[in-house]
């Protein structure tokens, strides 16, 4: 794919009412969407998202939007999965509700600045989906980016979108992103590209403290960051200087009960756990642990603890696409760790170029 523009193109056809294209980074498996800003979604808007972008027609909001909308989950809060709120209609002013124009008058009334949960009525046929505190500097996805580039364009932080389609069906990937936001004179914003737009010119955490731990493996430096957005501490364990010129063994995770506390040797399905992980950058002489401050739930925790119990099977696929693609980049790249030799089976991801990383290898345990 070919270099996009600066991301300030993007931010002036938003203020302006315009739809743009925005997808997870420039690498051919990139998958996209169309973008609105809701509080100026039209009738003609929801109608070319359904009928030219193909996919659900969804609402990108914040927490407190959420909070002042009093707006349920729609399912069980999962850690990784999108948090999708129970669909909406507005109260008044709409028929059936599923036309193009009565979904953009519930995406504006719902958007309004002094919207309240009597303007709105539920089930409906728009579908909100909530976006993590702080955007996409704390998770990469579609939500955030479509809550952030609204925000940013002057316009409130909440967008109509929808997931780009191909003829088939299928996610509309790579240059085919591209090349239909030039059939239809769409600017194009990355995701990748907005993390580093956010990252230049934005502040999300602060490291309150540095200090010394013995570990069997090697004095480590801990530093400690305040996590303003969810007043959240995370922690580095840094052995020896990274450089950022040349690869450093990492591992980004929080802490879990199963993996880190309860399970003692998983020989039929290893799995980088705190200690092995501490154990594999001691051996080396040099590398950082990121422990990120996400507290399981109880449902999450009594999940681990059946999991337990049950025939080890195939690992699940690590979620640093998720988690380290946010914070525990920012963390990364303040420690001086910019290349990668990352802790975990081998796993797709995106954008994380936005943060100057470059992952050079992946490191299965033995």
């Amino acid at each position: 794919m070919s270099a996009l523009p600066p991301i300030a193109d993007a931010l002036s056809a938003l203020a302006a009412g315009r739809r743009i294209v925005v997808i997870e980074d420039e690498t051919g498996e990139a998958t996209g969407c169309v973008l609105v800003a809701a509080e100026r979604a039209r009738e003609d808007d929801v109608n070319f998202m359904a009928a030219e972008a193909r996919g659900l027609v969804c609402m990108a909001i914040t927490e407190p939007r959420r909070q002042q909308l009093q707006l349920p989950p729609m399912a069980a809060e999962g850690r990784h999965r999108e948090r999708f709120t129970v669909s909406i209609e507005a109260a008044s002013g709409v028929s059936t509700g599923i036309s193009a124009a009565d979904r953009a008058l519930t995406l504006r009334v719902a958007a309004a600045p002094r919207a309240s949960a009597a303007d709105l009525v539920q089930p409906g046929h728009v579908f909100p989906v909530v976006a993590r505190p702080d955007g996409v500097l704390r998770r990469a996805g579609f939500a955030e980016a479509c809550s952030d580039l609204p925000r940013l364009a002057g316009r409130v932080a909440a967008g109509a979108y929808a997931m780009l389609l191909d003829e088939a069906g299928e996610l509309l990937r790579g240059d085919g992103l591209l090349a239909f936001a030039r059939r239809h004179g769409l600017p194009v914003a990355s995701i990748s590209g907005l993390i580093h737009h956010r990252l230049l010119t934005e502040g999300t955490l602060r490291r309150t403290r540095t200090t010394r731990l013995e570990t069997p493996y090697g004095c480590f430096a801990v530093h400690a960051y305040h996590d303003a957005p969810v007043d959240a501490l995370h922690l580095a364990l840094v052995l020896g200087e990274p450089d950022p010129h040349e690869p450093v063994l990492t591992r980004v995770q929080a802490l879990e009960l199963q993996r880190d506390v309860l399970a003692f040797g998983q020989p039929a399905a290893p799995a980088w756990n705190l200690e092995r992980s501490l154990a594999r950058i001691g051996a080396e002489g040099c590398g950082v642990l990121v422990l990120l401050d996400e507290r399981e739930s109880p449902a999450q925790r009594l999940e681990g603890l059946e999991a337990l119990a049950r025939p080890a099977g195939p690992v699940p696929a690590p979620s640093f696409a998720q988690r380290a693609l946010g914070v525990g980049a920012q963390i990364l790249r303040d420690v001086g760790a910019r290349k990668l030799r990352l802790l975990s089976h081998p796993v797709p991801y995106r954008t994380v170029a936005g943060f100057d990383l470059e992952v050079a290898e992946f490191v299965s345990p033995a």
